[in-house]
């Protein structure tokens, strides 16, 4: 009943796009469905990846990051340091402009940044290390350090979780730890307000106004060009529903292709499957700030339950688009280490029960959310809590759409007050690729991501990391850092997948790889 009920709303809302294109008349629309239901429309408040997304098409940044990982200037013409490192001068580019007429001016950028280092793990990092930031004109930040502070173009072109999106001064006086109401950017996409309907569709018009960079586009980085006039996303929550209306034509892309309709999307003529982003990877994360997770050998009990086989089949179902990692960074990547301590992905129940019992665990149920409506990570749970299980927890596995889960995951109570114990999401390798990148390595306590984790050595061996631009001295900070991590039992990884985008073969072009989904330089021909 549940699935016939989900398909009936996407037949409802695919009919909604249907009509909308007739009223569109001659314009060319893009019709797609994002990773996920928007709902939040703020990308500094959360790391949530499909309100990243959406930034993307609204926002732009000071700097990207090209298909090679390398930095490059985006909003920034020209930038320079003093030979300590301690003095930066960046200049912004001509054409600068937000969706409002208004030019982009330094007093905007610098507010945008503020308002991000309260959020973000490294922004928090190289706000502590400033003396100060200010304007020398109205196109020139100076950035004044009272150390050196060795990732300030990673930093500020840091693609995911969360990146420093440019606002204007008054939407970025909005306090840190309240969503904005206000959309208006300088991105090649103007977000139409009037058109949104969470559940339903968000739809983006071309800016004529965006003025592209002159180089190609590669990754974030580059000429943003856009070809098609409008851009339809059209929420669509059941899998099969996603891969009819494709087929069929009724949209012209699906983000995410769901693991269940891999195959037969493979198999079909009319579709194309393609690998704009890397590989990305799957976490347990886990509610330090409440009982009874706040005790470090509870936590690691539950990670010692964890089988990343049974979990990644379960979730991606063919074995061509999963691999099991037990590395908290990417296998094959640059800080890749084998050395996990207790951790072997391999579930080892006695040694959990024993932990738990040296610990007192006292069986109060362990709240685990399920994202049952999300098709990227609804058959993970149900896996995850019989794991817990064996392993001597008591687990209430509670069910709930995405978006409620992504707001709910910011509510510190406990559990029985709206709070939360555990959850699983996915990150791209453009987090986890670096200990400075991926949000949820924080130990820092109530200034850091969901779960509240306090851990001094964890942020001294951070520290350490940023401080040096020896390599080798990186390598092994990373491994420490990564051993701390088990040891604090923060997170713990699941598994690697190789996600796809479906497109209507032959009707959309132009993809570009990027660390993250991009929307820009798109071309789609009539119909």
């Amino acid at each position: 009943m549940k699935t016939k009920l989900l398909r009936l709303t996407a037949m409802i809302a695919l009919a909604g796009a249907t009509a909308m294109a007739s009223a569109q008349g001659t314009q060319n629309v893009l019709r797609m469905v994002p990773q996920a239901d928007l709902k939040v429309l703020d990308p500094i408040w959360t790391t949530a990846f499909v309100t990243r997304d959406h930034g993307y098409m609204i926002y732009d940044t000071l700097f990207g990051i090209d298909e090679s990982g390398k930095v490059k200037p985006q909003m920034v013409d020209t930038y320079s340091a003093d030979a300590e490192g301690l003095n930066w001068t960046l200049k912004l580019r001509d054409g600068l402009a937000f969706h409002d007429g208004q030019p982009v001016t330094a007093a905007d950028v610098i507010q945008s940044l503020k308002r991000w280092g309260q959020r973000d793990g490294l922004g928090q990092k190289m706000f502590a290390a400033l003396d100060k930031i200010d304007a020398a004109d109205d196109k020139t930040i100076s950035l004044h350090f009272k150390e050196p502070f060795g990732m300030v173009l990673e930093a500020l072109g840091k693609p995911s979780s969360n990146p420093p999106f440019i606002m204007p001064e008054r939407v970025a006086k909005t306090p840190a730890n309240e969503q904005i109401s206000d959309t208006t950017g300088s991105g090649p996409y103007i977000f139409k307000a009037d058109e949104f309907r969470p559940g339903e569709k968000a739809v983006y018009v071309k800016n004529e106004k965006y003025v592209p960079r002159d180089e190609p586009a590669s990754g974030t980085a580059g000429g943003k060009h856009v070809y098609v006039d409008r851009v339809e996303w059209v929420i669509i929550k059941d899998a099969q529903t996603q891969a009819n209306a494709l087929t069929n034509g009724e949209i012209d892309m699906l983000s995410w292709v769901p693991a269940e309709q891999y195959a037969s999307l493979k198999a079909n003529p009319k579709i194309e499957l393609l690998t704009p982003v890397p590989k990305g990877s799957y976490a347990l994360h886990i509610n330090h700030y409440v009982p009874p997770f706040d005790n470090p050998k509870i936590a690691q009990a539950a990670i010692l339950t964890l089988n990343q086989e049974a979990l990644m089949r379960a979730q991606m179902i063919n074995k061509d688009l999963y691999n099991t990692c037990t590395s908290i960074y990417p296998c094959g990547s640059e800080y890749d280490s084998g050395d996990t301590a207790y951790f072997t992905g391999k579930p080892q129940f006695e040694k959990a029960k024993q932990l738990l019992k040296e610990a007192g665990y006292d069986g109060k149920p362990v709240v685990l959310m399920n994202p049952s409506d999300f098709t990227l990570l609804n058959k993970f749970p149900p896996v995850l809590a019989q794991l817990l299980k064996q392993g001597g927890f008591n687990v209430d596995m509670q069910s709930m759409d995405w978006p409620s889960l992504v707001t709910r995951r910011a509510n510190k109570s406990a559990p029985q007050d709206g709070g939360w114990n555990l959850f699983i999401t996915g990150w791209g390798a453009s987090d986890t690729m670096n200990p400075l990148y991926f949000a949820p390595m924080t130990g820092n306590g109530e200034k850091g991501w969901f779960g509240w984790a306090t851990d001094e050595k964890l942020e001294q061996l951070k520290a350490e990391f940023l401080a040096t631009m020896d390599e080798g001295k990186r390598k092994e900070l990373a491994q420490q850092i990564q051993l701390q991590v088990f040891e604090t039992g923060l997170y713990a990884p699941l598994g690697e997948s190789q996600n796809y985008t479906a497109v209507r073969k032959g009707v959309v072009s132009g993809l570009v790889k990027a660390p993250i989904n991009v929307f820009w330089n798109i071309k789609k021909t009539q119909p």
